[in-house]
């Protein structure tokens, strides 16, 4: 008999393994799909009454201008970005494809966006979705209309994802967008970023994942084995060789640089009319402790003709603020060192120590020993460049505290690094040739960085879960394969031996995901062009969802008519005589519940409630008032000693507006400019009055009696967490301008 089984036994570990193997190799899986565009455009009366009420809003607050104020998106992905088809997979209770052709629908009428534009990971387009991507914009603009007047305009664009480990390597995430959309107008491929993602891509170790999650989830394992494909077909694609011009390189290659130096080098080789926006500068989730924006102003990091644009705000939170905290100092070798805590921060460092230390005391060791071990887990701490948290076992997100964040900031974002943050990056100058100091000045705009297919998600705050990137562990199981595999509680840090791919991290980052904010132009038309000449003149402003209309103008500079002097926002001039400023703002539209006809007759019932989440862009006649309007000043470094902090004042001026709802104006003059003698940069936020909205009061603290936080409820997303709790705290809306750049000396 054993005879007999011997061949069965040895054929079944061998079956098992080839199925393993094709799993492995994503040999079972299908391609990701672009999808199907669904309705037509929408009816040209529809975008003209939008007009109108806009019109009408801008008449009395004084307004007289052709230009027209429309809203946007700039930042969105689909499935086609890895990460965004992991957080899609059942076992992170995610909701399935997303494809491109879903985008076109959703900025259409779900949102009801003017313009919007497409930013997969170029690290993870294989270049067959690079030419699906393509043919998905181009159908969606084709379904717009007459191009001179269209429903909605679709941008051709990638994202390259930088990160570095340190400070000095690391740049950051940027947007790049096209104007145009012809084939022979477009590059071939898209250009990724070497480093982080890359490396994380092309490291095979952490596949074992590709075969746990269909083995955890066997009723949903055809979407498991589309992700093992989609990485197959990434790794598969040979890098492009370098020192080639990119014309002349294979179309079926991944193109990838180190630098921005080198990605504004291969634009320049293509030659076609691009922008480039910085973004995600703050966030901790990514960007280094001690991150700061010098390294930009260096090295051909910085293109000023590309990078007008910054997004300083978007789902994944608030870059703007400035503050002289640091999560880590760095000493005269550039080792890191663990600051202590101050009345407003606490470095994560810092509670490495104090969670041990407490963990200590609660077993009787003595003071000494404790003490050692503290400073043992902030030492480990410092020296884990990735996910350092990880090195205090069976952490929990409740054991941090509020450690690591901004805790009077905006809607911040997660580890706030303020040293990336807009304001930072408008105060510093460069002086490496005294000559020509340099500069950043970039125009703000916000945008939403969602991840499932769906631009301008901050039009309502509903559904957490969809419409924000918030995601997690179905259940214990992959919640701990996502912790490293560790519930271990133990009274001493450990170095961490691998690689976790999120955890209880990615549960307490997830109180910090919001529903993501718009750009706004000052358009001279609907068509690509004027939308496209109003970005690259920084005429553009951004806000953290509502549509609130804003103008920001430059009154009293130099020019022989009124149409010279008044300059607007994203302007740069030289003026000697005090700048005298105007700002009128109007409050966004307040929702109704539901979706317009409109919308109800284009996708119908299924389509609504699957993409639109059941709830669409549906204004009422009423606005929200605006409750006041703040006024920022810098004046950036004249010399290499000069502190940040000294030269950002925010709020440099608060006026406060009545209950008024057709709106606020206000004047002002800055009198210290001329005696001041040094070049200054203004920007303004107009502050509608609280309402809710989702993560609000981020981690929810409760405070002791010298208000510092005792504990806090994290917005879980796993399956600790309740699907249907949207989090809500109350939030002042805003909107904020493009700076206007006065400089100092004769015109």
């Amino acid at each position: 008999m054993l005879r007999r089984l011997l061949p069965l036994l040895v054929l079944i570990p061998a079956l098992i393994g080839i199925v393993i193997a094709a799993v492995w190799s994503g040999a079972l899986g299908r391609p990701e799909g672009p999808g199907k565009i669904s309705g037509p455009a929408v009816p040209r009366e529809i975008t003209e009454r939008r007009a109108a009420v806009e019109y009408h809003a801008a008449t009395a607050v004084g307004v007289e201008s052709s230009k027209q104020i429309l809203f946007g998106d700039l930042h969105v992905h689909t499935t086609y970005s890895l990460d965004a088809f992991r957080s899609s997979l059942p076992l992170f209770q995610g909701d399935g494809t997303h494809p491109p052709a879903d985008a076109c629908d959703f900025a259409r009428y779900c949102s009801a966006l003017d313009f919007w534009s497409i930013n997969d990971h170029a690290e993870t387009l294989t270049p067959q979705h690079w030419r699906e991507t393509k043919d998905t914009i181009r159908q969606c603009n084709a379904v717009a209309g007459n191009p001179d007047y269209p429903d909605v305009v679709a941008f051709l664009g990638w994202e390259w994802t930088q990160t570095g480990p340190t400070p000095a390597t690391h740049f950051g995430h940027r947007n790049v967008i096209f104007r145009d959309t012809a084939e022979d107008r477009v590059p071939t491929r898209p250009i990724a970023a070497l480093g982080g993602a890359w490396t994380t891509l092309h490291d095979t170790s952490a596949d074992s994942m590709l075969i746990l999650m269909p083995l955890a989830d066997l009723p949903n394992t055809r979407r498991y084995l589309d992700l093992a494909r989609a990485l197959k077909d990434v790794r598969a694609t040979p890098q492009c060789p370098d020192g080639v011009d990119v014309r002349t390189l294979p179309a079926d290659c991944t193109e990838a640089v180190a630098t921005p130096h080198e990605l504004f080098e291969r634009l320049d080789q293509w030659g076609f009319d691009s922008i480039v926006i910085p973004h995600g500068t703050a966030w901790g989730l990514h960007a280094p402790p001690g991150f700061i924006w010098d390294n930009q102003l260096s090295g051909g990091n910085h293109d000023p003709r590309r990078e007008t644009l910054l997004e300083i705000y978007s789902g994944h939170g608030n870059s703007e603020e400035y503050r002289d905290w640091r999560a880590i100092h760095l000493d005269d070798e550039g080792k890191p060192e663990c600051p202590k805590p101050s009345r407003d921060f606490t470095p994560e460092c810092w509670r490495t120590g104090e969670i041990i230390r407490e963990r200590c005391k609660e077993e009787g060791v003595d003071d000494e020993e404790c003490n050692r071990r503290a400073a043992e887990a902030r030492r480990l701490f410092l020296q884990q460049v990735v996910q350092p948290y990880l090195v205090v076992p069976g952490q929990r997100a409740e054991d941090w505290l509020d450690a690591g964040q901004c805790t009077d900031c905006f809607l911040p974002a997660y580890d706030l690094r303020p040293g990336g943050s807009a304001q930072y990056a408008l105060s510093i100058t460069n002086f490496d040739d005294p000559k020509e100091p340099k500069r950043l000045r970039f125009g703000f705009i916000a945008s939403s960085d969602n991840h499932s297919a769906r631009p301008g998600t901050g039009y309502k705050e509903f559904a957490r879960t969809s419409m924000t990137d918030a995601y997690g562990a179905a259940d214990e199981f992959i919640a701990e394969r996502m912790a490293g595999g560790t519930k271990t509680v133990e009274a001493r840090a450990k170095p961490l031996e691998k690689l976790a791919i999120g955890g209880d991290d990615t549960e307490r980052s997830t109180s910090f995901l919001y529903t993501g904010g718009l750009v706004a132009v000052h358009s001279e038309g609907r068509d690509r062009n004027s939308i496209w000449r109003a970005l690259k003149r920084s005429e553009v402003y951004g806000t953290s969802g509502p549509r609130i209309l804003l103008w920001f103008d430059l009154l009293n500079a130099y020019g022989s008519s009124r149409d010279d002097a008044e300059k607007p926002m994203g302007t740069a001039t030289k003026m000697l005589r005090p700048p005298h400023f105007r700002v009128r703002a109007v409050g966004s539209l307040q929702q109704l519940p539901g979706c317009p006809e409109l919308t109800l007759s284009a996708l119908g019932p299924e389509r609504i409630d699957r993409l639109c989440k059941g709830s669409c862009y549906h204004p009422a006649e009423e606005r929200y008032p605006i409750a006041r309007i703040e006024v920022v000043r810098i004046r950036p470094q004249m010399t290499r000693d000069e502190p940040i902090g000294a030269r950002i004042e925010d709020p440099w001026r608060v006026f406060h507006c009545s209950d008024d709802r057709a709106g606020c104006v206000v004047e002002f003059f800055d009198p210290e400019f001329t005696a001041a003698a040094r070049d200054s940069v203004y920007y303004v936020r107009a502050v509608q009055p609280p309402t809710p909205a989702i993560n609000g009061d981020n981690l929810r603290c409760s405070y002791d009696e010298q208000g510092r936080c005792e504990q806090v409820r994290p917005c879980y997303s796993d399956h600790r967490g309740n699907p249907n709790d949207n989090c809500f705290a109350s939030v002042e809306e805003r909107a904020w301008s493009s700076p206007i750049f006065v400089d100092y000396g004769s015109e």
